[in-house]
């Protein structure tokens, strides 16, 4: 029976973290945010970086996604936050005036998309025989 228990224990545990479901404690003077960056297939993209500043315009940064394109931000610093991805060239909107709050976390996507509009190709006229 305590084998059972023990077994039953493993297989929830690492259940809960293939899932990521385990909470980091987080420290009370700390705020955080949290996501995902997702490409233009809706896939998780890695290694893409998130820019992030102050609303005002103040003291950007950036971090990377990991191998599933989650990413973690914690600053010090109540304020409003901007916040991006990018990817190869390919950029997410700015998400603007996040509300970081100490000893909470917020959570958002990014989604990279591409140009809405290509760009037209030029005009060129034939040579004149």
């Amino acid at each position: 029976m305590r084998r059972i228990f023990i077994l039953v224990g493993v297989v929830f545990a690492t259940l809960v973290a293939a899932r990521g479901v385990i909470a980091v404690p987080q420290s009370k003077g700390s705020a955080t945010l949290s996501g995902v960056v997702l490409g233009p297939d809706d896939k998780p993209v890695a290694h893409a970086s998130v820019s992030y500043q102050s609303s005002g315009g103040n003291a950007p940064h950036a971090v990377y996604t990991d191998s599933r394109g989650r990413f973690t931000i914690t600053t010090s610093k109540s304020d409003n936050y901007d916040v991006r991805a990018s990817s190869k060239g390919v950029f997410s909107e700015w998400v603007k005036n996040i509300t970081l709050r100490k000893g909470k976390t917020e959570y958002i996507t990014l989604q990279l998309i591409y140009a809405r509009e290509m760009p037209k190709a030029s005009k060129t006229s034939k040579p004149k025989q």
